[in-house]
């Protein structure tokens, strides 16, 4: 069984920064792509940025130059830098996983909410 943890989400006001973490556990062969998703009240989820076992990196337009994907394989962690905050940036945020064998796996959710 394998259990994806996500931590740092939290209240921020606009213009700042947080960052989350998710860290893989359990008995599993190798990762493939890690990712974070999000889903605000009322919306479907929707990819964030995603990041493959070698580095190659994918971002949602709303996102770039503002948040920053990046892993520790070593960790099998993933993580998020969002920097610029903005109020559309409210959402539930998801980890996911594609474990080699496996298939994908969410993590339960992080709170992420921008307000001043």
């Amino acid at each position: 069984q394998v259990q994806l943890v996500e931590s740092g989400g939290g209240l921020v006001q606009p213009g700042g920064s947080l960052r989350l973490s998710c860290a893989a556990s359990g008995t599993f062969f190798s990762i493939h792509t890690m990712g974070w998703y999000r889903q605000a009240p009322g919306k479907q989820r929707e990819l964030v940025a995603s990041i493959t076992s070698a580095g190659s990196t994918n971002y949602a337009d709303s996102v770039k130059g503002r948040f920053s994907i990046s892993r520790d394989n070593n960790k099998n962690t993933v993580y998020l830098q969002m920097n610029s905050l903005q109020p559309e940036d409210t959402a539930v945020y998801y980890c996911n996983t594609n474990f080699i064998g496996l298939g994908r796996y969410w993590g339960q959710g992080t709170q992420v909410t921008v307000s001043s």
